[in-house]
């Protein structure tokens, strides 16, 4: 059974979206160690998870980069999550309807290679929480401070430490385990 791990880049305070819906907070603390953490998580999926909303802006980018998500983000297959959307033009996406929860589930049952990463959006990420079906948060936090915004933990979690890798340009992946 495959595991589902949520990656989301975290500010100092906790947000991972600001009001605005900006992104600009995301490149403090870039770093090429940085960058090869986020690579190397991306490329060792075996599926990407993603609701609606991410699902556009990274459809309407990657299948014309050349950058070094492009090929894992191009080549692995794509899971969208949405009631609303009727079709997926991204090459390796399907689209799943209906109860999140089930069909994470049947995923997990399916997928017995490597895991499934979920990409934030903030909705879905929150979502995902709530079902409490992941597995493993990777969460890379970022030196900037967002003062408000969205937030993914809907309500208090404990979670286990497995890693902390701290990068060049400052920024500090943190790796928790879920427990049951």
């Amino acid at each position: 059974m495959a595991s589902l791990v949520l990656k989301m880049s975290v500010s100092l305070d906790g947000y991972v979206a600001p009001l605005d819906g900006s992104g600009a907070w995301i490149a403090a603390g870039d770093s090429d160690d940085a960058l090869s953490w986020n690579v190397e998580t991306v490329s060792n999926a075996s599926v990407h998870l993603m609701g609606a909303t991410t699902y556009a802006v990274l459809a309407a980018y990657y299948p014309n980069d050349s950058g070094p998500f492009a090929k894992p983000m191009n080549d692995i297959p794509k899971v969208v999550f949405s009631n609303s959307l009727t079709s997926a033009d991204w090459d390796e996406t399907t689209i799943a309807a209906g109860d999140l929860a089930e069909s994470i589930s049947r995923l997990k049952q399916e997928r017995s290679d490597g895991y499934l990463l979920a990409h934030g959006g903030a909705r879905f990420a929150r979502s995902l929480v709530e079902t409490g079906l992941i597995d493993e948060y990777r969460l890379l936090v970022h030196p900037a401070v967002l003062g408000a915004g969205e937030r993914i933990f809907p309500a208090p979690l404990t979670l286990e430490p497995k890693s902390t890798t701290v990068f060049s340009g400052g920024a500090v992946a943190h790796v928790f385990a879920a427990q049951p």
